[in-house]
């Protein structure tokens, strides 16, 4: 257990802070956060999580992608291409503007000094994804 323990508290030391960061509201219970890092060798990747509120116990189970430079453009290509195909070919008829509200998309601050410590559950917009960003190697910042 004392390994572990060590092993977190260098790996929080040495995270770096996102330089670009969103969130956007899903419904009561869903949460998605948009983190772009920079690596120690000054590239960036993109991280995407999806925090979901736990229906019998306290906290969030999240899940996380990492999507890195020379990826982002087939991502994106590979994202447009789904969700077209899904607006025009199998639910050409469902009004998916009737859902759109700005306000549930919000940029956080990415202040180097600003602190990520307040509960997801607080109400307030401004730092609080705290615990969704999960720590990674270098290994596997490699490409």
């Amino acid at each position: 257990m004392q390994l572990n323990n060590t092993k977190l508290e260098h790996d929080n030391r040495d995270r770096k802070e996102p330089v670009h960061s969103m969130k956007l509201k899903a419904g009561r219970k869903r949460t998605y956060f948009f983190d772009v890092r920079p690596t120690k060798s000054n590239d960036y990747y993109l991280t995407i999580t999806e925090s979901k509120k736990r229906f019998n116990a306290d906290g969030y189970e999240r899940h996380k992608i990492f999507i890195y430079k020379e990826d982002l453009n087939k991502f994106m290509n590979a994202m447009e291409k789904s969700v077209n195909h899904i607006k025009t070919d199998l639910m050409p008829e469902y009004d998916f503007d009737s859902f759109r509200r700005e306000d549930d998309i919000v940029e956080l601050p990415t202040d180097q000094n600003a602190s990520y410590t307040k509960d997801e559950s607080s109400e307030s917009t401004s730092n609080d994804t705290a615990g969704i960003t999960d720590e990674i190697d270098d290994e596997d910042l490699k490409w």
